[in-house]
């Protein structure tokens, strides 16, 4: 399977829905979509199925650079956690 991306615009807002699979392979166009949105871009991710490793580490960045993450998966939002922290602890693993 391979990642659906629906970028929906709203009043004040770009709301771009993930489905599928988000792999590294599609990162570079889920980033460009994501810096097109501009700022008070989010992220749902309600129909995402699985994520990398690669995947994780996006979603993190996205975060902490402000974009919202929406409607995520409870597995995928404690694979983000667990990957923040080994980050934090390990930062030359990197």
């Amino acid at each position: 399977m391979t990642l659906k991306i629906r970028p929906v615009a709203g009043k004040r807002e770009i709301r771009i829905y993930l489905s599928g699979q988000l792999r590294s392979e599609h990162l570079d166009q889920l980033k460009s979509e994501v810096e097109h949105g501009g700022p008070g871009v989010k992220l749902d991710l309600e129909e995402l199925d699985l994520v990398d490793i690669e995947g994780v580490r996006f979603l993190n960045a996205c975060e902490s650079a402000g974009v919202s993450i929406l409607n995520c998966s409870p597995y995928i939002r404690e694979w983000m956690l667990q990957e923040r922290y080994r980050q934090k602890e390990h930062p030359e693993s990197l």
